[in-house]
C-alpha cells in the first residue's frame, strides 16, 4: 500500500515535470513567432509608406561628425514635406493616427499575451490539481507536438518500474 502511494506521487511529480517542460517549450515557441511576426509586421510597413511616397530625387546626405539630433532630423523631414506637392499629402497617413493606431496594436498584442498567459497557467493548474478527463480537443499552438503519453496515460501504469523499464522510448524528464 505505501510503496503504491509513493509510486503514485513519484508519477505525479514526473507528469508535473514533463507538464513544465512542455510549457516552457511552448512558450519559447510562441516567443519566436511573435518576434517573427513583429518583425514580418515591420518590414510589410516600411514597405507600404516606401510604396507611399513618390520617387523624389533625394540629394545626398552631408556626411556629419556625429549623430544627427532629433529636433534636427524632425525639421529637415517636415521641411521636405512642405516640398510635395498636395496629392501627396493627401497619400500620407496622419502621424496622429498612425501614432493612435500603433498604440492600439501594441494594446492588443499585450491583451493576446496576457490571454495566452492565464490560458496556460490555468492549464498548467488544472494539470498539477490532478483534475481527470480528457485533455482538450483544441490547443492554443497547433504547430507544438501533442502532449507526451505519459502525461494521459492512468498513473498505475505510469508508476510501474516494469513498464518504464519496458518502454520503447525514453523518458522525456532527466533522472
Amino acid at each position: 500500500s505505501m510503496l503504491i502511494s509513493f509510486a503514485l506521487i513519484c508519477s505525479c511529480q514526473k507528469q508535473d515535470s514533463a507538464a513544465d517542460q512542455q510549457l516552457a517549450q511552448q512558450k519559447a515557441e510562441l516567443d519566436a513567432r511573435e518576434k517573427a511576426l513583429d518583425e514580418r509586421e515591420k518590414e510589410k510597413a516600411l514597405a507600404e509608406r516606401e510604396k507611399a511616397t513618390p520617387n523624389i530625387a533625394k540629394p545626398p546626405a552631408p556626411v556629419q561628425a556625429g549623430t544627427p539630433d532629433s529636433s534636427q532630423v524632425r525639421a529637415e523631414r517636415d521641411r521636405r514635406l512642405k516640398q510635395l506637392p498636395p496629392e501627396v499629402h493627401m497619400l500620407l497617413p496622419d502621424p496622429a493616427r498612425v501614432e493612435d493606431s500603433k498604440d492600439e496594436k501594441d494594446k492588443r498584442i499585450q491583451e493576446r499575451l496576457g490571454e495566452r498567459q492565464r490560458s496556460r497557467l490555468e492549464e498548467l493548474q488544472r494539470m498539477r490539481s490532478g483534475a481527470s478527463g480528457p485533455p482538450p480537443a483544441t490547443f492554443a499552438n497547433p504547430l507544438a507536438a501533442p502532449p507526451a503519453v505519459e502525461a494521459t496515460s492512468p498513473p498505475s501504469l505510469a508508476a510501474s518500474p516494469a513498464v518504464e523499464a519496458a518502454s520503447p522510448t525514453p523518458s522525456p524528464t532527466p533522472q
